[in-house]
């Protein structure tokens, strides 16, 4: 084989080397997102909690900006509801982006050691010659 299918082979691998290491950086993103999220989501269900144990009639206020406002019992509740059913519906598209991510990089690897072995198997050859 020809030193320009070599260089071919090469060059190859090292885009696909560069593009197997954006898609571990991609999935290094995602698994901070998803403990952000996390976090978040335990935060949420705690206050949930908190909220549960409250009577009808107590005093529920809200931190916008500095300063605290009074709001209804129920509406805090709906809130953090609906916080607690977005968080879990990020986490779950992160899940699938997250599984999406290590099949192509699965798929990377592979083709990246037969690109490899491939590579070896011209060079001994080469070297044979």
């Amino acid at each position: 084989m020809s030193s320009s299918t070599v260089r071919d082979l090469q060059r190859d691998l090292e885009n696909k080397a560069n593009d197997l290491g954006k898609i571990q950086k991609d999935i290094g993103k995602n698994h901070q997102l998803r403990k952000k999220y996390t976090i978040q989501l335990g935060e949420n269900e705690l206050v949930l909690k908190e909220l549960d144990l409250l009577e009808e009639d107590a005093n529920v206020y809200k931190l916008i900006g500095p300063v605290l406002v009074k709001q209804d019992l129920a509406e805090a509740n709906a809130n953090v509801r609906k916080r607690i059913e977005y968080i879990s519906a990020e986490l779950k598209r992160l899940d699938a982006i997250l599984q999406d991510m290590e099949e192509k990089q699965n798929n990377k690897r592979e083709t990246i050691m037969k690109l490899q072995q491939r590579l070896q198997t011209i060079q001994a050859g080469k070297a044979k010659a």
